[in-house]
Formats: C-alpha cells, structure tokens, sequence
C-alpha cells in the first residue's frame, strides 16, 4: 500500500539535510547544481551527492485502510506491506488543510516504529544483517545484548554508541516502547536469518521499559557479529 506520512515541515532536520539521495556528481558539477536547483549537496567519498532532510514521521494517513486489511480474519487474508521506503513525506496546509508532498525521506525504522504504535503492536521486530545490538561491534571482545532497557540504551547516547545504521535503529526502537500505550511494550532488533527466533524470543536484543539489572548479555563473549552459533537467553 502506498503510504503518506505527514511530517512537520518546521522539523529541524530541514536545517540540516543528512540524507543522500540520487547519483553521485563531481565538485563543480555538485557546486553548479546547489546554486542552479538550491540543492544542498556534501561529499560522500570522493564524490558529492545531494541531502534532503529525514524529519521525524507524525501521522500515517492511511492507517485506517491498513487496519481495515489487518482486520479481515480468513485464511491466507491479506497481509499488507506498507511505509516502504519511511512512506511518501507531506504536510497538511493551513489554508486549504489539503496535503503537500515535502523533498525529504522519513528514515524506515522510525516510520516503522510509528505504524507499530498506531496499530497498538505488542512488539516491533527490526532485522538487520548483523544481528542484535553489540558492544565492540566486529571486534574480538564483541558480545551481544540480550536485553536492554531504554533508559539503558539512553545512556549510550545512541546515535553516537552504535556504527553505521544501527543508531536510528535503537532511537526508532526506544521511541516505540516508550511511546506505546501499552506498559509492556517490547522491540527487538536481530539478524533477518533470525527472524523466527526472533519472534520465539530466542534470539536478538530486546527492549522494555525496565529490565532488571538495566542490560542482560548473552553469554558469549569474544564472539565476532558474523557468529552463528546457536544463542541461549
């Protein structure tokens, strides 16, 4: 289902564009193109491309259509596939309350983690390729966590603590405990290979409100990411 998903335009991501988008271009090309079509384009590599903003997603609008599909209870019913790609940005405007799409891209896991939370979700399951979260991340003294709370995960500031794409992975999955209206609400992050573990809970990192202790890890230390011995909670 295509997806619209309203975003506030006055978001402080639109100050500093992160994304990059389309093909890569040579310094003057780059340079011509900024001052040409008002792009804000930064280098990536050796090259430059071009950066829109990655605004916080607020409203799905086509909830009530993924619901009414969720909602038919017969075998083999529809399974909906939705938000691709953090769903197509807009905005609603004031004097005609009608909507306009925005030049941006909603980061996935963050939409993910909104649809989950509109749909009253026990738990949202994020996959990755290289499992849950780590600590020394492909480093010989890796090891994985088996259960995180948020305010544990808070304070490894993670946008900053985990490599790569992993950041907006946790803070999506943060955002979805702590802003479900269920108390009880869990996230779990782990290998795509996984994902029926996963859902058994036998594999991945997980996330609460509160987990005693703070943080639980699997007992496997020195273990690289790309291990697939067998995980025991």
């Amino acid at each position: 289902m295509l997806t619209q998903v309203e975003v506030d335009p006055q978001d402080e991501a639109f100050k500093n564009p992160t994304k990059f988008v389309g093909p890569v271009y040579g310094a003057m090309e780059a340079n011509a193109l900024s001052q040409s079509l008002g792009w804000t384009t930064k280098p990536d590599g050796e090259y430059f491309r071009r950066v829109v903003a990655s605004p916080w997603p607020k409203k799905i609008l086509q909830i009530d259509g993924v619901r009414a599909l969720l909602a038919v209870q017969k075998p083999n019913g529809p399974l909906p596939i939705v938000c691709g790609g953090g769903g197509v940005p807009v905005t609603r405007m004031g004097n005609t309350g009608t909507y306009e799409g925005l030049e941006a891209v909603i980061d996935k896991d963050r939409c993910g983690a909104l649809l989950a939370r509109e749909l009253e979700a026990d738990g949202y399951i994020i996959l990755t390729d290289g499992g849950g979260i780590w600590e020394n991340f492909g480093k010989p003294n890796a090891r994985e966590m088996h259960q995180a709370s948020t305010s544990y995960l808070k304070g490894t500031k993670a946008g900053a603590k985990f490599p790569g794409s992993m950041g907006p992975k946790v803070e999506a999955a943060i955002d979805f405990v702590e802003n479900s209206r269920n108390p009880n609400a869990w996230a779990a992050l782990g290998d795509l290979r996984d994902a029926a573990d996963i859902v058994a809970k036998k594999a991945g990192t997980f996330i609460t409100r509160e987990v005693k202790g703070e943080v639980i890890w699997y007992n496997r230390e020195g273990c690289p990411p790309a291990d697939r011995v067998p995980r025991s909670p």
